[in-house]
């Protein structure tokens, strides 16, 4: 008796209850971004890195170790980006799947050609390449059916759907990057805290005018602060950076240059498409409205 009602239990349960979604863990919500775009219903998606949080200073935690211990698939950056952490959590994890070099490991930086490759130096500059490349559609492109691969090859059965995926996402963003690329086409360039933009302003062939650091990872000095502003006199542009920066060098610099000054993250707020759309879609809005009012920092 007690065994048939198990049995009928058993056949009860919701069908997502009989067969667990793959457990894919991403550092970031870019990659976060790339994994629910690919993997859609047949993935359960867990994004380490908060959105307002620069990914090169994370700790690594229990929490991480414990979801990574989980996972059958981590997404990483790459290229060094977060060097100070995640190794250390993939080793304590001790989760033989999602080791370096295995299946359930996939760094995107491998997938792509990086800018500045053997440029090193302090502060946040890589010697493997520059690591932030998810401000570039073409490449974010490039990844969805490197990873829809990978999902297959972990996940056979739902091979086809991962492909469809990463097609119709590639689909959407060669809609969305001429229509981008038009808006921006006479603006001017940006001054910027860090090379985080490096690719954004490559994609969209826009000069970047100047660094808010005098060297990476350095906080503005007034030394040179006083030295860019007197550079950019009398020329046009505007004044980005990431909320988690002062905003007292920005607000200095565009003043005495009379840009506007915004604030924008690096990262979409949350792990879609949709949000990385409209991430991508403020950084053109900003750039190409440099002409009207700005947004101060705090």
């Amino acid at each position: 008796m007690m065994r048939r009602l198990l049995l009928l239990t058993v056949c009860l349960l919701p069908a997502s209850l009989h067969a667990a979604d793959l457990r894919v863990v991403a550092t970031t919500n870019s990659m976060g971004t790339l994994a629910s775009a690919v993997g859609g219903e047949h993935i359960d998606l867990t994004v380490l890195a908060p959105p307002d949080r620069d990914a090169h200073f994370l700790q690594a935690k229990p929490s991480m170790m414990r979801d990574l211990r989980r996972a059958d698939l981590v997404i990483a950056v790459g290229a060094e980006l977060e060097a100070g952490w995640l190794p250390v959590a993939v080793k304590r994890a001790a989760n033989p799947a999602i080791q370096p070099g295995q299946p359930g490991h996939f760094e995107a930086a491998g997938h792509v050609d990086l800018l500045d490759v053997g440029e090193s130096g302090g502060g946040h500059v890589h010697a493997s390449g520059n690591p932030h490349f998810n401000l570039d559609p073409r490449r974010m492109r490039a990844l969805l059916p490197a990873l829809a691969e990978r999902l297959a090859a972990i996940d056979p059965p739902h091979a086809d759907s991962y492909r469809a995926h990463a097609n119709e996402a590639v689909a959407r963003l060669d809609r969305l990057m001429p229509e981008w690329t038009d808006r921006a086409s006479d603006a001017p360039g940006a001054v910027f805290h860090h090379a985080d933009t490096r690719y954004l302003m490559d994609w969209l062939d826009l000069p970047v005018l100047g660094y808010l650091e005098p060297t990476p990872g350095v906080p503005p000095t007034a030394r040179h602060l006083r030295e860019l502003a007197e550079s950019l006199e009398g020329s046009d542009g505007v004044i980005i950076h990431a909320p988690y920066y002062s905003g007292r060098g920005p607000n200095k610099l565009g003043g005495e240059l009379g840009w506007p000054v915004v604030q924008l993250h690096t990262e979409p707020d949350a792990p879609t498409l949709d949000a990385w759309i409209g991430l991508i879609d403020a950084w053109v809005d900003a750039l190409s409205r440099h002409d009207r009012a700005g947004s101060r920092s705090d």
